[in-house]
């Protein structure tokens, strides 16, 4: 049954969804994408490109230690990263037909100020990531690595290592919720409803409490989505973000009504 908080200024109804929902969402999500995907495309290049560059820049000895955290955090930034494609999607579900120009339309919206709000709170989390996996580094393994090889023999054949991989897994995992949690459905309903950042951030976690089930699977659906889209490097994310971006648009459409 629908969830009303009658505080809002508007009556939003947060709808109870299945994994079936989840796998619709997915469906249309990848036919948003092949519909036109050379347009999607196009506008998702420079991520890989973005990841690729930072992994090149940090490539040195002293940072070997965040590069995994630095590429695992990219999904904390992933909703921010797939507003045009919510965008794309609104515009094609109204029967239009957008083309990629049509995703930086966005930047004009009237909500601007709640998407660059929300979009500072995901990039906040992201840095505070990146420093409390460092914190872990320096608590277990402690050492800088001298060389590529002695930092994988000492993370995976060391108990240190080990200690270091499951306690960062563990509070990533942390931060991957909170972030599901305050995200799921905030940036499509900014982008559809011109909520400020309070409104869609409560709403999001209305969503996650009423369909906790959907919610984590969700969230393990992206983090595999952007693992097999990061092995070919990062290229794979071309196709594997605007399809999740996409799905996440549906996702909300399901979860949210107003």
């Amino acid at each position: 049954m629908p969830m009303e908080d009658a505080r809002e200024h508007q009556r939003v109804f947060v709808r109870q969804i299945t994994r079936d929902d989840l796998r619709d969402a997915l469906d249309r999500g990848a036919h948003d994408f092949f519909q036109k995907p050379t347009h999607v495309v196009f506008l998702v290049a420079i991520y890989p490109v973005v990841a690729l560059l930072l992994s090149r820049l940090t490539f040195g000895y002293e940072v070997l230690p965040i590069l995994f955290p630095l590429a695992a955090g990219f999904a904390l930034l992933g909703p921010l990263a797939a507003i045009g494609l919510y965008e794309l999607s609104r515009r094609r579900e109204l029967g239009q037909q957008p083309s990629w120009y049509h995703a930086f339309q966005v930047l004009q919206s009237p909500a601007i100020k709640s998407i660059v709000g929300l979009g500072l709170i995901l990039a906040a989390i992201f840095v505070v990531w990146l420093a409390v996996a460092w914190g872990i580094f320096a608590a277990t393994l402690g050492e800088v690595p001298s060389s590529i090889g002695g930092f994988l023999s000492a993370v995976f054949t060391t108990a240190e290592g080990w200690t270091m991989m499951i306690v960062g897994n563990l509070v990533g995992a942390v931060f991957a919720l909170g972030v599901l949690a305050i995200s799921w459905v905030s940036f499509p309903m900014i982008i559809d409803q011109h909520v400020d950042v309070a409104t869609a951030v409560k709403t999001s976690l209305r969503a996650v409490i009423g369909n906790p089930v959907p919610a984590v699977t969700w969230g393990l659906i992206v983090v595999i989505g952007l693992i097999l889209g990061s092995l070919p490097l990062f290229v794979g994310l071309a196709i594997t973000l605007p399809v999740l971006g996409h799905a996440t648009w549906h996702v909300y459409r399901k979860l949210v009504s107003v």
